[in-house]
């Protein structure tokens, strides 16, 4: 169970609910369990499934470039629904198995280019300077540079963001699921010392 209760399917606000029909009807969601859990804020369940809308299979990178990407940062963010859910058949497992070496030879110079790109954003983003950038553009467009760093941004957080909240875990929820919390903000309650 996730540290966060999700939102039992029923207990949905019908547009929240709405959208994640969506998104497991394109196969844009695997599982809707991590999801339920963002619902609890509508913004940003409506932010984060806007966001995956608008890139799901409509972008200048080949699609199979993008979903090594996806699933490179599920494995460095060790989010397991991520990582376990494949969205384009064109992946082997041996290719994923082999993303811990993004230099393999499985990989073509673009796709050995991004992961790269995906990994020192991850780890020095500092890194990235302009020669950096007129590197990539032997092999990206800049369109698609743009694209590929907006890509690795929103799965970088996202992976990470995802991981803490341990969807896939055996313990209980440390918080369960109460109506009330959902798009509930205690802005205006009494501020509590933390612990």
């Amino acid at each position: 169970m996730a540290r966060i209760e999700p939102i039992p399917w029923d207990a949905l606000p019908e547009r929240s609910r709405a959208m994640l029909e969506a998104g497991m009807a394109s196969g844009m969601y695997t599982t809707p369990v991590p999801m339920q859990v963002v619902a609890y804020s509508s913004v940003a369940l409506e932010a984060m499934h806007a966001s995956y809308t608008a890139t799901f299979r409509r972008g200048l990178l080949e699609e199979r470039l993008v979903e090594l990407l996806r699933l490179h940062s599920a494995q460095s963010g060790a989010c397991a629904p991520c990582a376990t859910s494949r969205k384009d058949e064109s992946v082997t497992e041996d290719d994923v198995a082999c993303l811990v070496d993004v230099e393999a030879d499985r990989f073509d110079a673009r796709e050995r280019a991004a992961l790269r790109f995906f990994d020192d954003l991850a780890s020095d983003h500092h890194r990235i300077d302009a020669d950096y950038l007129l590197d990539l553009h032997e092999i990206f467009s800049v369109a698609e540079i743009v694209e590929l760093g907006y890509l690795c941004g929103m799965f970088l957080g996202g992976h990470r963001f995802l991981h803490t909240l341990g969807v896939l875990g055996d313990e209980p929820p440390v918080l369960t699921y109460d109506p009330i919390e959902v798009d509930h903000s205690r802005a205006g309650d009494a501020v509590r010392e933390p612990s």
